[in-house]
């Protein structure tokens, strides 16, 4: 067969409508060929080469190969399938990105409610909030803020907050919200790493984020202050930076791409400083699926997070993120008050409230006294922490019988999951895999980790490490390889969570790798201690770890928030001595009451700062023996 020396193909997009036959005219009349020459080249009679050139009829695999390999192309550009394949890859790729969604939203229900401000009475349609949406992106871009650039806000759930987070995407800037809980030299670590062109912050933050301003040696080009007060020196007021710009689409020559980094979250610090993680434009439109998928959430929702849209849980699980790309209705809780979220319940008639277990138990002391009506509900979504049974049966009793619990990263959301049809019988659990995410329990090994397909044992007994492959991840941390390398491999996050799992595949987390105690020799996993110290009478709720012991290794250390002064060592050796879950090797050895323990804003002890306190108690004597 012979081929053409310089094959002459250039693509026309005109031809993504032509025939074969019209196809391959073009190609020989490019590449100065006739008819009769490809015959010769292919091996394929002229009678059928005409046939093609002149009816459109196409040939079969084994002559379109012929054909492609003469004109030194592929059979789909022969065929054209690849322009097809081109044009599903742009639209795909462009019209799968978060802001085209929900600009689809501002098209379709441009009257239709969007956000609900209670303490304003204030409330946006899609059309009022794009408008405010569009104002902000353009005083962005007249201060030179493009793609790639970075906006950094630390504030409370709130509409300046949904500025920050749709008007950068219109740019192809990188919004990033970070914790507002952050002390200065965190937030230092925040502004230093991403090195924002735009900062914004609430005004009841400015005493935090002027310090750790101070901290930062490159500050960003613009500050910005949401909300009344006085204002910083070099401080814009957030209305004052906006007021002189249009409410039109910005102008730019920028064109969503699903690829691109839209989102950078900034992990919660349960193991030390905060890390950013990228989130790119699929993330995003992936996460809101999952969530519009297992609610199921629709347009007609009502949607409260009760907990922080900074992190995660709050800007994923019925937060802004889905919502509004499902069309729905956002309502407003700047800062969870247990009462006022009954009440807003009951006003706004919100169909799904998402909050940590803490938040959900709260609801439940006050629903007893309060009996709201909160028959708009169509679900209660928890995550943070395991659901005991017996606080489920409480919520199904007092709340709703469709409760949810998820659990999850912050680099992969959530990735296993309890329906109510699980509850209450799997309480305890984590769940198992979402719909789209697998999640396995592999084996642990000192210094190493298990290949993913290295199992641990699905029998509730033997203890491995929770591994998590999902489309809603981005495997990688923000200019971090060395934390890249420890968690991502082979395209799975391995947590550093302990976990068993059943022969359903259910999921029940033990603890983590690093707060794992090694007392003479037998490994001990905080949670189970603290779940059976958590059913002692009179113990609100509890934090377990390890401190030193030159028998041991590693003696148990249990840290106590009592529910009254009535409490005493005594009862807790006692409860400990006489529960079923802890062999004699599991018992606490020292104690210590507190008011409080160490909290991440989304509800998780922080067992690395336990630990800390441990060690410094100990050494200045203040833990207690287990004696009677």
């Amino acid at each position: 067969m012979n081929k053409i020396a310089k094959p002459y193909y250039i693509y026309d997009h005109k031809e993504d409508t032509m025939s074969f036959g019209e196809r391959l005219n073009v190609l020989l009349e490019k590449n100065h060929m006739s008819m009769n020459a490809l015959a010769n080249a292919t091996g394929i009679t002229y009678n059928m080469i005409k046939k093609y050139c002149s009816t459109g009829a196409e040939p079969t695999l084994s002559y379109a190969g012929r054909i492609a390999d003469v004109f030194g192309i592929s059979v789909d550009e022969l065929m054209g399938h690849e322009q097809k394949k081109s044009m599903f890859r742009q639209v795909f790729e462009e019209d799968l990105t978060y802001i085209a969604g929900f600009m689809r939203n501002v098209r379709r229900f441009p009257g239709k409610t969007a956000v609900i401000d209670p303490p304003t009475d204030r409330e946006w349609d899609y059309e009022e909030l794009n408008k405010e949406v569009n104002q902000f992106a353009n005083a962005l871009s007249a201060n030179g803020v493009g793609k790639g650039d970075v906006i950094l806000y630390q504030l409370l759930n709130s509409i300046e907050w949904l500025y920050c987070y749709l008007a950068p995407q219109k740019l192809g800037a990188v919004n990033s919200p970070a914790n507002y809980n952050f002390s200065p030299g965190e937030t230092a670590v925040c502004l230093n790493t991403s090195l924002p062109k735009v900062y914004v912050y609430d005004s009841s933050l400015k005493e935090m984020a002027v310090k750790a301003l101070e901290l930062v040696e490159n500050k960003p080009a613009v500050i910005l202050m949401a909300g009344g007060g006085e204002l910083p020196e070099g401080h814009i007021r957030f209305e004052d930076f906006v007021k002189e710009y249009p409410v039109t689409e910005p102008v730019t020559d920028y064109v969503p791409n699903m690829y691109d980094e839209v989102m950078r979250l900034y992990t919660s610090g349960t193991t030390g400083k905060p890390k950013g993680v990228p989130m790119y434009h699929a993330s995003e439109v992936m996460s809101a699926h999952d969530v519009m998928m297992h609610f199921p959430m629709n347009l007609t929702d009502k949607t409260m997070n009760t907990t922080p849209w900074f992190h995660r849980g709050g800007i994923h699980s019925g937060g802004p993120t889905p919502t509004l790309y499902a069309g729905g209705t956002i309502v407003i809780m700047r800062n969870f008050q247990s009462l006022l979220t009954l009440k807003y319940i009951e006003k706004y008639k919100i169909t799904f409230i998402i909050g940590v277990p803490s938040i959900i138990k709260m609801l439940v002391r006050h629903q007893q006294k309060y009996n709201a009506d909160l028959s708009s509900l169509r679900g209660i979504i928890t995550m943070g922490a395991p659901f005991e049974r017996a606080d489920c049966l409480k919520v199904h009793e007092t709340l709703s019988r469709n409760l949810f619990n998820g659990y999850g990263t912050t680099e992969t959301f959530w990735n296993t999951f309890l329906r109510p049809y699980d509850l209450p019988e799997m309480a305890g659990t984590a769940g198992r895999s979402c719909t789209d995410d697998e999640v396995r329990v592999v084996k642990v090994y000192e210094g190493r980790k298990a290949e993913p397909d290295d199992l641990a044992a699905m029998d509730e007994c033997e203890t491995g490490e929770v591994i998590i492959r999902t489309p809603k991840s981005s495997y990688c941390y923000y200019n971090n390889p060395e934390e890249d390398a420890n968690k991502f491999y082979k395209g799975w996050m391995y947590t550093g969570d302990l976990a068993t799992w059943d022969r359903h595949q259910f999921i029940t987390i033990s603890g983590r790798k690093d707060d794992m105690i090694i007392s003479g020799g037998e490994n001990i996993y905080p949670p189970i201690i603290e779940e059976a110290i958590n059913t002692c009478p009179g113990v609100a709720t509890c934090a377990v770890t390890g401190v030193p012991d030159a028998v041991r290794g590693e003696a148990v250390v249990a840290y106590i928030i009592p529910e009254n002064d009535s409490l005493t060592v005594g009862d807790l050796v006692d409860h400990c001595n006489h529960s079923d879950m802890l062999s004699g090797y599991k018992r606490p050895r020292y104690y210590r009451f507190v008011q409080e323990l160490p909290m991440t804003a989304t509800g998780k002890l922080q067992h690395y700062i336990v630990k800390e306190m441990a060690l410094n108690d100990l050494e200045n004597g203040l833990l207690k023996l287990a004696v009677k």
